[in-house]
Formats: C-alpha cells, sequence, structure tokens
C-alpha cells in the first residue's frame, strides 16, 4: 500500500503511517500565488493501492480542493486503486433541503470524489449515516465509541456514569456506548430558534448524583453542549464531561467551554486542533490513529472491516 497526505491533518497521517509500519510516500503540495492546488507526486505509484488522508476540516473549501487535486495526480499516475481516507467530512450537516431553493451539499461534495477519481471511500462518524447513500463506491463510516468506550471505562467509576446524548437525533449513539459500557442514560430535550442556537428545553433521565457523559459527533460554537453542561448541574450532577468526535469549535468556542461546569472535553484528532488544545486546559485528545491504521490495512488485504464497528 501507499499513504499520501494532504496539509489538512499531517500528525494524524504520521500516527496511521507509524501504525502500519509505512513512510508517508513523497508528495508535494504547494499553493500558487493566486491559491490554486498544485500537486506533484514524487514516487511511482503505477499499480498501487494509494490511501489519501485529509480532513475536510477548516479551511474546508482548501481542503476539499487538495483532496480532489491529490486523487486526480493519482488517477493519472495509473494508481491501480485510491481510497479517500476522511477523519471529518465537511459539509456533513448539509445532507438534507431545509428550506426551498437550498442545496444538498453533502451529496455534491460526494459527487465531486467520486469524479476525482476515488475508488472507495473510508471516514469516520459521519453527521448523517445516509450519506453513505450519497455514494456510488464502497463507503465505510467507522466509529469513534470503542477508542471513547476504552477510555470511559479507563477513567472512570461505571457503576455511576449516565451516558447523555445532546438531542434526539444522538440517542443510538449514546445508547451503543452505554450498553457497552453498562451505562443508564438520559437525552436533552432542546430546540433551535435558528441555525448555530440552541436551547435546553428539559433533561429527559435521572442525572441527581451521577457522573455524566455527553457523546456527540460534532462540537462547532460549543453552545449545545455548554448549555446543557450547565442545566445537568443545576438539576444536582456530580460533574459532567464530554465524548465528542469532531472538534470544529469555531468562535467563541474555547471561551464557552473555559467557563461552563464541563469538567473535560475530550475530543479526537480527526482534526488538527494542536494550538487549541494548548489554549484551553479543559480539552483533551485521543487518536484515532490506530482505528484508521487498522481499518486500511484490512481493506489492503481485502479482508473484514464489519468488526471495526462492533464495540
Amino acid at each position: 500500500m501507499r499513504i499520501i497526505s494532504g496539509n489538512s491533518n499531517l500528525p494524524l497521517s504520521r500516527n496511521v503511517a507509524q501504525y502500519l509500519g509505512e513512510d508517508l510516500t513523497k508528495a508535494s503540495i504547494q499553493r500558487f500565488a493566486d491559491d490554486e492546488v498544485y500537486v506533484e507526486i514524487k514516487e511511482n505509484i503505477r499499480g498501487e493501492d494509494v490511501f489519501v488522508i485529509e480532513s475536510l476540516s477548516y479551511p474546508a473549501n482548501d481542503n476539499i480542493m487538495e483532496l480532489l487535486v491529490i486523487m486526480d495526480a493519482l488517477k493519472r499516475a495509473s494508481a491501480k486503486r485510491i481510497t479517500a481516507v476522511i477523519p471529518y467530512y465537511g459539509y456533513a450537516r448539509q445532507d438534507r433541503k431545509p428550506g426551498p431553493r437550498t442545496p444538498i451539499s453533502a451529496k455534491l461534495i460526494a459527487n465531486l470524489i467520486t469524479t476525482a477519481g476515488a475508488d472507495r471511500v473510508l471516514t469516520l462518524d459521519l453527521h448523517a449515516e445516509q450519506i453513505q447513500g450519497f455514494f456510488d463506491i464502497p463507503t465505510d463510516n467507522l466509529f469513534a465509541g470503542p477508542v471513547f468506550s476504552k477510555d470511559i471505562k479507563d477513567k472512570y467509576e461505571i457503576s455511576n456514569l449516565v451516558a447523555v446524548s445532546p438531542d434526539i437525533g444522538g440517542v443510538v449513539r449514546a445508547r451503543a456506548i452505554a450498553n457497552k459500557i453498562g451505562a443508564s442514560i438520559a437525552i436533552v430535550d432542546k430546540r433551535r430558534p435558528k441555525a448555530g442556537v440552541s436551547e435546553v428545553m428539559n433533561i429527559i433521565g435521572d442525572v441527581k448524583g451521577k457522573d455524566c457523559i455527553i457523546l456527540d459527533d460534532i462540537i462547532d460554537s460549543a453552545g449545545t453542549i455548554c448549555n446543557a453542561a450547565d442545566r445537568i448541574i443545576d438539576l444536582g450532577a456530580n460533574s459532567i464531561t464530554s465524548y465528542v468526535t469532531h472538534g470544529v469549535l469555531t468562535g467563541k468556542a474555547l471561551e464557552r467551554i473555559s467557563a461552563s461546569k464541563l469538567t473535560e472535553l475530550v475530543i479526537t484528532d480527526s482534526i488538527n486542533n494542536h494550538s487549541k488544545l494548548e489554549s484551553c486546559e479543559k480539552i483533551r485528545s485521543i487518536s484515532i490513529a490506530n482505528l484508521l491504521g487498522e481499518a486500511i490495512k484490512r481493506i489492503s488485504e481485502s479482508s473484514s472491516v464489519s468488526s471495526l464497528f462492533e464495540f
């Protein structure tokens, strides 16, 4: 196999390559003066099984173009198979038409990735699982649940834990982890008066005297999780921690997290947040490199990936 990394998350790509015992394939990925992306693969990859690692995080449009141009270069260099490894799938929250004359951008991105030359996609915790159906090529959507479950078991007294879903849509995720670690479950009843703004209306479930863990796939402005944490503590919980797969963390998110009643926010390294981790003591990162690396290994060997979904 060959592993090529875009510029969005080099630390994660290096850790994945290290897990696999491989070196990153040498490539020059540059910008012209007008910001056009230029790619040159520095090694022969004819007939090779190539995995391109690129998170579609900020700056999302730049990273998307970088991924597309890399794959086009690989296709024209006669790579046997190209797998787009996308730890964070940008535009995933635009998976449906919320109103008239609006796009389904998640589908557009899927079309672009396929047209650019991807034969397969490997991603992690899609915001909406139906996005898998937007692709006409094999698509594996891994879950961070096994990584979170192990960390939770190592850090907490399980008998007093409550897994909290931040909304109705996240109940399946919270219940899966709750069942794995043997915890009870609670649900945040919230409403969104407008995009990017959330209000916690009620907490469904018993949280008094409990150590609560909010589980989610994306934390962006941090409004939902911080509001939920404050409300849960007001209802008598001992502590509140949050485990979130993708730390988008835009705007005043770090300020909100620092000022909230959250004990800790745990995110994965699907997005390179090194500078943000340094500026907020409440945030801790755990790695998905081994999970991605094992999936890449199994895809390359044409062996089963399904066991990685079980936890």
